[in-house]
C-alpha cells in the first residue's frame, strides 16, 4: 500500500516537471487537452434513407413445339388428339438398336426463329443427353443442346399498355440466351379414381424450341406480353402453331425478388402454365408471395411450383434440381449439327437441297408483327395503339384490311369501329374474329350509309347492334324495317325546331345572348323528337336562323 503510495507521488511529481524538462511537450499536453470538448460532443444523427421497396426478377423458358409433320429423331406423324400409344416408332419407345435420325424441318425451324429473334445462329452446335428417371422418357434420358445451342444472344422487343388509365403504350426488350433443339417426352394420364397413372407416348420425341430469357422483365404483366409477342412471331413464321391449349406452347417462369442494386435473391420455378392470363397471374402471385415471406423473415426456398388457376396461387411441388442432378453428356449417337451461311460455303459433293443454309431461311422470313405495326401506322395514318390492338389479336389486321378495300371512308373513322365496336363485342361474348356475325363488306355498307348521311351516327350503332343480333340482314334492310333513315324534308325538320323553339324560351334567350353551348341542348332536343332521324346539319342550320 505504502509503495503505490510513493508511486503515485512520483508519477504526479514528474507530470509537474514535463514543462521544464520537456517544452515542446506543453504543446502536445495542451493540443490534446483542449481538443477533449469536442470527443464530448454527440454525433449529429444521420437521416436513414428508406430501403427500397423489393421488386420481382423474371425470366422464362418457354417450350415451342415445332411444326412438324414428323417427330426430331424418327418418322412418326405428329398428331394432337391421337387415340393413345398410335404414334409410336421403335425409337420413340427407346427399344435396343434404334438410332436417331435428324428431322432437318426441324432444324430449319430452329434456325428460322433464331434470326426473327436476332440471334446469331451457331454454325456447328452439338446434342446432349439430359438424364432423369421418369416413366413417360423411356430412355431415361432427353436429347437436347446444353453445350453449345444452335441459336444464342437474341432479342425480343415487345409492348404493353400501361399507365394509370392503361393507354400509355410503354415498349420494352427482353434478351435471349439461346433458343435449342430438344425432344418432348410422353404424357402421364393420372387416374385418381383407380389410384394408377397411364402412359401416351404419342408425344415422346416430338420436336421442340426451348427458348430461355434472361432475367430482364418485373412482373406477370410483361412476361405475358414478352409470351404473346413471341406467340404471335412464331405464328407468322410458321415454325409454331402455338396453340396453348393444346400444348404447344409452354412456359416455365423463373420468379425471384430483390432490391434494386442488390444481388438477386433465391429463385423459384413455376412450371408449365399453358395460358398467357395464367402466367400473368401466376407471376405476379409468386412475387408477392416471395415478397411476404422476405418481409416477414422466412426464406424462400429453392423449389419448383405449379399453379393452381383454381385457388390463384402457386403450390410446391418438388426442390429444384441443379445441372449436376441431370448428369448431362455428349450424344454419342449424333455428330455435331452443322448448317451454312450460304451456298458458297457448301463442301464439295453436298447438295443444296439436302444442306440447312442460313442465307436461304433469311429470304424466306415473313413480315414480322413489329414490321406490320410499323406498315400499318405509315400506310393507313392510325395511331402506334390501334396497329398494336389490330395485329395482337388474331384475324382483326385482316379484317380491318378487307374493310379498307371496300369502304372509302378514312382510316381513322374506320378504325374505331373495328377496335370499339366490333372487338367490343367479341370480347363481351368471348368470340374469335372469325366468329364475328357481321364481315367486312357488311359493315363497310353500314358505314356507307353513315358517310352519305342517310342515317345519323347514334343510328348506324344502332344499326350495328341489331346486324350482330339478326346475323344476316344488311345495314340497308334494318334501316328500311326500322325507319332509320335521316329525314331530310325541311319542312317537317322546320316544324319540329319551331315546336321546340317554342316550348324552351329559356333556351333561346341565353343563345341570342351569345351562349352558343345552349344551342347544342336545343339540337338534342330536336333529335329527341325525331329519335335522331333528323339531318343534324339541317337541324342546326335551322336553329340558328330562329335564334337570331
Amino acid at each position: 500500500m505504502a509503495a503505490s503510495r510513493v508511486a503515485a507521488n512520483e508519477l504526479f511529481l514528474n507530470i509537474k516537471l514535463m514543462p521544464k524538462r520537456y517544452p515542446k511537450a506543453l504543446f502536445l499536453f495542451r493540443q490534446i487537452s483542449t481538443s477533449r470538448p469536442h470527443c464530448d460532443k454527440q454525433p449529429e444523427p444521420r437521416t436513414k434513407s428508406a430501403p427500397q421497396q423489393l421488386v420481382g426478377v423474371v425470366g422464362l423458358e418457354i417450350h415451342a413445339q415445332i411444326n412438324s409433320n414428323t417427330k426430331l429423331f424418327s418418322g412418326s406423324p405428329v398428331r394432337f388428339s391421337a387415340p393413345p400409344n398410335s404414334l409410336v416408332s421403335f425409337f420413340d419407345a427407346s427399344l435396343p438398336g434404334t438410332f436417331p435420325v435428324l428431322n432437318r424441318r426441324c432444324v430449319e425451324a430452329a434456325v428460322m426463329t433464331g434470326l426473327a429473334l436476332n440471334c446469331t445462329i451457331n454454325k456447328r452446335s452439338y446434342f446432349d443427353r439430359k438424364h432423369y428417371f421418369y416413366a413417360d422418357l423411356p430412355a431415361g434420358y432427353q436429347i437436347t443442346q446444353q453445350r453449345r445451342p444452335i441459336a444464342v444472344d437474341g432479342v425480343l422487343t415487345y409492348s404493353y399498355f400501361g399507365g394509370r388509365k392503361r393507354s400509355q403504350m410503354i415498349r420494352k426488350s427482353v434478351q435471349i440466351k439461346q433458343i435449342q433443339l430438344e425432344q418432348d417426352s410422353g404424357k402421364s394420364l393420372h387416374d385418381d379414381a383407380r389410384g394408377q397413372t397411364l402412359i401416351d407416348l404419342n408425344r415422346a420425341g416430338v420436336g421442340l424450341m426451348e427458348l430461355v430469357m434472361e432475367p430482364d422483365m418485373k412482373s406477370g404483366e410483361e412476361a405475358a406480353a414478352a409470351v404473346r409477342e413471341l406467340q404471335l412471331i412464331l405464328q407468322a413464321l410458321g415454325t409454331c402453331q402455338g396453340n396453348m391449349s393444346e400444348g404447344q406452347l409452354r412456359v416455365d417462369a423463373n420468379v425471384s425478388v430483390h432490391r434494386p442494386g442488390e444481388p438477386l435473391g433465391t429463385r423459384t420455378e413455376v412450371k408449365n402454365i399453358n395460358s398467357i392470363r395464367y402466367l400473368s397471374r401466376a407471376i405476379d402471385y409468386e412475387i408477392q408471395r416471395q415478397i411476404d415471406a422476405v418481409q416477414s423473415g422466412r426464406t424462400v426456398q429453392n423449389e419448383t411450383r405449379a399453379y393452381d388457376s383454381k385457388s390463384g396461387e402457386t403450390v410446391p411441388m418438388r426442390e429444384k434440381e441443379g445441372l449436376q442432378d441431370y448428369r448431362f453428356m455428349p450424344e454419342p449417337n449424333l455428330p455435331p449439327l452443322i448448317v451454312y451461311e450460304d451456298n458458297a460455303s457448301l463442301p464439295t459433293g453436298i447438295d443444296p437441297s439436302q444442306a440447312v443454309v442460313v442465307q436461304k431461311i433469311k429470304d424466306r422470313l415473313p413480315e414480322l408483327p413489329g414490321v406490320k405495326r410499323d406498315r400499318l401506322v405509315q400506310t393507313y395514318g392510325i395511331l402506334p395503339e390501334h396497329s398494336f390492338t389490330l395485329v395482337n389479336e388474331d384475324g382483326l389486321m385482316e379484317y380491318f384490311e378487307t374493310l379498307m378495300k371496300t369502304t372509302q371512308r378514312e382510316p381513322r373513322k374506320v378504325i374505331g369501329w373495328v377496335t370499339n365496336e366490333l372487338l367490343g363485342h367479341l370480347k363481351q361474348r368471348d368470340m374469335s374474329v372469325s366468329q364475328s356475325p357481321i364481315s367486312p363488306a357488311h359493315l363497310a355498307e353500314l358505314l356507307k350509309l353513315q358517310e352519305t348521311g342517310r342515317i345519323s351516327s347514334s343510328a348506324a350503332k344502332q344499326v350495328f347492334q341489331e346486324m350482330w343480333r339478326s346475323g344476316g340482314k344488311t345495314a340497308s334492310q334494318i334501316v328500311q324495317e326500322q325507319e332509320l333513315g335521316l329525314v331530310h324534308d325541311v319542312a317537317q325538320v322546320h316544324s319540329i325546331c319551331q315546336k321546340v323553339v317554342d316550348s324552351h324560351p329559356d333556351e333561346v334567350y341565353a343563345v341570342r345572348n351569345g351562349n352558343k353551348k345552349v344551342l347544342n341542348k336545343l339540337i338534342g332536343l330536336v333529335q329527341k323528337e325525331t329519335k335522331g332521324r333528323a339531318d343534324p346539319v339541317l337541324v342546326k342550320e335551322i336553329l340558328l336562323q330562329m335564334t337570331q
